[in-house]
């Protein structure tokens, strides 16, 4: 083993531009590699980091605006969910373990004395707050005794507290003026995208007139696997409530709707194709230098066929000068390689520094696995650019190499 070492090493000594310039292709294709792998992982943790905080065996629906005839009734008619149709979807549709209603003031103001905010407030039922990943930062959410005595109790959004009152000890208890009326803020949350206002259901519809309308359900079905689970209970959804409201459930305007499970499973596989694509690139990159590898071993071959009849001739098997020429070839795409791999994690970890906290493009780096991987790939590499000038090597006879000037 050692004398294979120190053979492969006099080898590539004594043709350092050679080797170098060879060698410095493997290193480009394996630093290219691993920059659009840190590349790809940085737009995936962004992704990932944006969906955090959310469910995703959700189908959300809103009312819309028929388009078609049904039922004796007219195109352009308006359709409003009701309270009843919660509980209307989770007896008639299998899987749906929840409902949960929401309703908005989207025009109303929260006023104090420090400052005003737009955007009104979104009406909910205790327990929101789980399904949503919502993180309670002090206070407590809406509860039923809320619901039952119809308080008038908020939750603010930590920014949305810091901009009333400065800071969210200062909020927490303190009143805001909403709709002509007096509001205790009883909670502080923190969430990823939401900052919506919440105060009671109950309280929302005897501010409104006990309309009982909705203008979201939140329905959440359990047992979803595969994008066609998905899109049945999406359409199971809709016929129920197509049923209930006299409009075809086919008439896509007449109730808008957003499945969050399969925009899940298409971004994981949006995620997937884009990891498979950096490999692909990244491999066809690498295979020039692998090809340019594969040339200088022929080269070498050609001009050690002196020796290499030396060797066979003295008694050297075929398989000891298979196993010399393999290994020069793998020693020069592991080396140069890891020399790319080093250069790459360097340029990823100064791309992190720089943008790594961007809202789209987050901690771009890669982790032992890709290492370990690109490992693989450099020594596969490497038996396949040694393997046909190898092959060649052992095909030498003794005496024509003899004779080879």
């Amino acid at each position: 083993m050692f004398d294979l070492i120190r053979e492969i090493g006099q080898t590539l000594s004594n043709n350092k531009l050679r080797t170098i310039l060879t060698g410095g292709a493997v290193a480009w294709g394996i630093f290219m590699l691993i920059v659009l792998l840190g590349a790809a992982r940085g737009v995936n943790n962004a992704g990932r980091e944006n969906l955090r905080g959310q469910s995703f065996n959700v189908i959300s629906i809103w009312p819309g605006w028929t388009s078609k005839a049904y039922g004796g009734f007219k195109e352009g008619r308006q359709v409003k969910l009701k309270d009843k149709d919660g509980t209307t979807l989770k007896q008639k549709v299998h899987g749906v373990s929840k409902a949960e209603p929401f309703a908005s003031v989207d025009t109303a103001k929260l006023i104090t004395a420090r400052d005003a905010v737009s955007g009104g407030f979104g009406a909910i039922f205790p327990g929101v707050e789980a399904s949503e990943r919502a993180e309670l930062l002090t206070g407590r959410f809406i509860n039923q005794r809320d619901m039952a005595d119809a308080r008038r109790v908020m939750v603010l959004h930590e920014r949305v507290a810091r901009q009333l009152f400065g800071t969210t000890d200062e909020a927490l208890g303190a009143t805001v003026q909403c709709m002509g009326l007096a509001w205790t803020v009883v909670g502080i949350y923190s969430h990823r995208w939401r900052t919506q206002t919440f105060v009671p259901y109950a309280t929302f519809k005897e501010l409104t007139g006990n309309t009982n309308n909705v203008n979201q359900y939140d329905v959440t079905v359990e047992g979803l696997v595969t994008e066609s689970d998905g899109d049945a209970a999406e359409q199971a959804i809709r016929n129920e409530l197509a049923r209930a409201h006299n409009f075809d459930p086919e008439d896509k305007s007449a109730l808008w709707s957003w499945n969050q499970f399969n925009s899940y499973l298409r971004g994981n596989m949006a995620e997937s194709i884009l990891n498979w694509a950096v490999w692909i690139i990244g491999i066809f990159m690498l295979i020039s230098g692998i090809v340019g590898v594969s040339n200088i071993m022929f080269v070498s071959v050609r001009e050690r066929t002196h020796e290499i009849g030396i060797r066979r001739a003295i008694g050297a098997k075929p398989r000891n000068i298979l196993t010399q020429i393999l290994a020069e070839a793998v020693a020069i795409t592991t080396i140069f390689g890891y020399i790319g791999v080093v250069l790459g994690m360097l340029v990823l970890q100064v791309i992190n520094s720089l943008f790594g906290n961007m809202e789209m493009f987050k901690n771009p780096t890669v982790d032992i696995s890709i290492a370990l991987q690109v490992t693989i790939v450099l020594i596969i590499a490497g038996a396949f650019a040694g393997l046909f000038p190898a092959l060649k090597a052992i095909k030498v006879k003794p005496v024509e190499a003899l004779r080879d000037e």
